[in-house]
């Protein structure tokens, strides 16, 4: 059985971490993080002010987010940790796997975003499932993001890159599907980067979860939380749509 703690992280969560907001800038993010805001709101039966992120990365969404809410942020890389403190100073950092952290206090919400692609069993998504069961505070709400189901998934290829003061990344990216059989797809890298001292070329690969809707469906249900499917459409052209599932926390009683 494939193990995702066994395989070392993608480079672009370790040495080259440091470029990851020009691959991906905080300013992509403003319609997707106004969903995310809403659909915790919609999910929640209490007001919403304390947010645990895991998997949180390099803040994208956090740099949204954290006007609405007071933002507790989990990652297993300390250097997307990093990349994140110097874009969200007023948010706590944490470092942390999603599979294993405790914290031992509650939150209105937990919000998980596509790291949770990252686990590739049913295991460990149940694991990071129950991470979030006990840190939402019953009446609360969590929100999961995967970047795909097995139903919505196609091959694909993007291309991007952004420029900051003297550096500038594009990329390309290729996901692909090896073996329709099991949990995994795989997505590969080519980092284009220029600075100070020049250009060249970095490869990285990322394997990644793919479950159906009715494994989430399923999972989120017998961890005991109230689930429902919300789909994100991006108002850019061409863009795919996402499958979310927005959970409610019963308070006891209900």
């Amino acid at each position: 059985m494939d193990d995702c703690s066994s395989r070392p992280q993608p480079r672009l969560y370790t040495d080259l971490a440091s470029w990851w907001p020009l691959l991906s800038s905080p300013d992509d993010y403003a319609e997707e993080a106004e969903f995310h805001r809403q659909c915790l709101l919609k999910a929640s039966r209490i007001s919403v002010r304390t947010v645990l992120e895991l998997g949180s990365g390099g803040g994208n969404n956090a740099t949204h987010l954290k006007a609405h809410f007071e933002l507790t942020l989990v990652d297993i890389a300390p250097a997307m940790l990093r990349v994140s403190r110097n874009q969200n100073p007023e948010c706590e950092h944490i470092h942390g796997d999603m599979r294993e952290v405790r914290l031992g206090r509650l939150f209105d919400a937990v919000f998980v975003h596509d790291a949770i692609d990252y686990l590739t069993t049913e295991e460990d998504l149940t694991r990071a499932i129950e991470t979030a069961w006990i840190h939402c505070r019953p009446g609360g709400a969590a929100h999961f993001c995967p970047s795909y189901v097995r139903e919505t998934y196609r091959p694909d290829t993007r291309h991007g890159g952004h420029d900051r003061m003297l550096r500038s990344l594009r990329y390309l990216e290729w996901t692909y599907d090896p073996d329709p059989e099991d949990t995994t797809i795989t997505t590969d890298f080519a980092y284009i980067l220029r600075d100070a001292a020049g250009v060249r070329v970095e490869c990285d690969q990322h394997i990644l979860g793919l479950f159906p809707r009715a494994t989430w469906l399923a999972l989120l249900s017998k961890q005991g939380f109230l689930v429902s499917v919300e789909q994100f459409k991006p108002s850019e052209p061409a863009s795919s749509t996402w499958d979310t599932f927005v959970c409610s926390k019963p308070e006891p009683g209900a």
